[in-house]
This record gives structure tokens, sequence and C-alpha cells, in this order.
């Protein structure tokens, strides 16, 4: 069996089309569907239509209930612009897929226990972990699972702790590990592997630019997406 893990897609559906010419059985989406790109209908309605099973992220949270956009600057004020503009262009239907997702998840797909959190189980959707065992065993404590699938980060990583395996695709839509490809991962007969594939970056740009937001916004987003988050 074949199993596709995505994670932190956010609304950049360039990124996503380059990635779903993947072939699958079964497809594991782990939070965090918008903000920070422009285009969250066609990305939500692929992981409705496709994925076995999907779990909620801190900003898809926070555009389904409405969050008051937080004052700032950064990536708290991209994330307050776009989800502004999300809530400009999404349907009711929308916004219900987004607030029905569950902020876990457990299921078995061909012999393999999966556990799906977005950042941690002691914190599921805020709390940053990223290669780190030793913190990684203490927040695993009491789930039973083969593999537990996280992302939050944007940092691609799969590590073996013996009696689990822990397994963060990295970001589809906004890379923060030096590196611009769109980042997944691949289960195959019970083998991980990590993978990433080449977007169009300068499209996924022009649609920030139609999408009208401030300058600010468009130039630390342009920054990010063509860096891999290294700026």
């Amino acid at each position: 069996m074949k199993i596709l893990v995505l994670a932190d897609i956010h609304a950049n559906w360039t990124a996503l089309s380059a990635i779903i010419h993947e072939t699958f059985d079964a497809c594991l989406f782990i939070g965090d569907l918008v903000e920070y790109g422009v285009e969250p209908i066609p990305c939500i309605d692929w992981v409705r239509q496709h994925a076995t099973a999907a779990i909620r992220g801190n900003h898809d949270h926070s555009v389904a209930q409405r969050v008051t956009p937080p004052a700032g600057s950064g990536f708290r004020k991209l994330a307050g612009e776009t989800r502004q503009q999300h809530w400009s262009v999404l349907s009711p239907s929308h916004l219900k897929y987004l607030s029905r997702l569950p902020v876990t998840e457990s299921i078995t797909l061909d012999g393999i226990r999966f556990h799906l959190v977005h950042a941690t189980p002691r914190d599921p959707m805020d709390e940053y972990l990223a290669d780190e065992p030793n913190l990684w065993r203490t927040r695993l404590a009491g789930i039973s699972a083969d593999i537990v699938c996280v992302g939050h980060t944007h940092i691609q990583f799969h590590r073996d702790l013996g009696d689990c395996q822990i397994l963060n695709p990295g970001s589809v839509g906004q890379p923060r590990d030096g590196d611009s490809r769109a980042a997944y991962a691949v289960i195959n007969n019970g083998q991980v592997e990590l993978k990433r594939v080449e977007y169009d970056i300068d499209d996924t740009v022009a649609k920030l630019h139609t999408a009208g937001l401030s300058s600010d916004c468009i130039d630390l987003a342009e920054a990010v997406l063509r860096s891999g988050g290294r700026l």
C-alpha cells in the first residue's frame, strides 16, 4: 500500500498541484490547509475529495472560527491579511469542513497504526517541536502508534524512536528548512520516503499580487517562498 502524507499546504494551490501527480492508495493530511497563500478553495476541495484522514491545524481553526486577525507584523500580519481574504472567498461549506476537522486522529492502514496531530500531543495545534528525539519521547508517552505524523514546523524529518516513528512530511506550501521545493512524504509498504518537488514559485507570487495584500506581506511571503524560509 502506498500512503501519501501531506501537511501545511497553506492555500498554495500551485505547490499542491505539483504533488498530486503522485499516485497513492491512501492520503493523510496533517493540518493547515489555509492562510499565507491566497488559493484556499482548490486546496480544501482537493483534500476533502482525496484525504483518507485529515486533521485540523492552527490556521484552519482560526479561519473556521473567525478568530480576529492578530495585530503586528511579519507572519502575524500575513496570516491576518490572508485570513480576511479567505473569508471573502470561502463558502459556508468550506468553513464547515474546516470547523469539523478533528484535532487528532488515529487510523490503521495496511496494518500500520498512525496517530495524526498537527503540532504535538501535549499541545495539538500550537507547540513547535522539531527533530529532537528526547523531547519527542516525552510528548509521545501514552500514544499507541507505529508512526506519529506531525506538521506545524514546516521542517521535514523522519526519526525512528524504536517503539514508534515520528514523521513530519514538511510543508507543501511554505517550506522553512532552506529548500524551496514543495515537501511531502510517501510510505510505501511500510517504508518512509521524504520527497521534494519543484513548483512554479513565480505563479504563486503573481497570485499574491492580484489578491490585494499589502506590499510588506507580499515581500515577506515571496522571500520565504524563494528561500525556503531562510531569511
